[in-house]
């Protein structure tokens, strides 16, 4: 795996969550999922209730995490694209993920799993970021 591959899963591994986004009859889509980088793959944990799963197994995928809203002086950006597969988590995979959240959109959350095989991965890095007033200050 090239150098930048490994920065980029090393800075994927500072946060969380992140966004997969896909196309669902023709129109994109995007749903926050929970990730995991195991074995140079993404495993992703989302909501089983909004039915993306169904439209993203079998698909390609674009999976996007940051730093966004960090704070923090330098701002990066990772992106991987890849083929997405609903998969059944190993139960030391389920526990690396942690507790799920409690609810989602008001219903019970029922985690479901994909699996995606990076084919490209993407890494942007913005250095001494000005900090954010917000658009209305006074």
């Amino acid at each position: 795996m090239p150098t930048d591959n490994y920065r980029a899963i090393e800075l994927l591994s500072r946060t969380p969550y992140g966004r997969v986004s896909a196309s669902r009859r023709a129109l994109p889509f995007t749903a926050v999922a929970r990730h995991l980088v195991l074995d140079g793959r993404l495993v992703l944990r989302l909501h089983q209730g909004y039915g993306y799963h169904q439209a993203l197994d079998g698909s390609v995928v674009a999976y996007e995490a940051d730093n966004v809203n960090s704070g923090e002086d330098d701002t990066w950006s990772v992106q991987f694209t890849g083929t997405a597969r609903v998969v059944e988590p190993t139960p030391v995979e389920r526990q690396l993920f942690g507790s799920s959240p409690r609810l989602a959109d008001g219903a019970p959350y029922a985690p479901v799993f994909l699996r995606v095989e990076p084919e490209f991965v993407t890494m942007h890095y913005l250095t001494d970021v000005p900090v954010f007033r917000g658009a209305h200050s006074v």
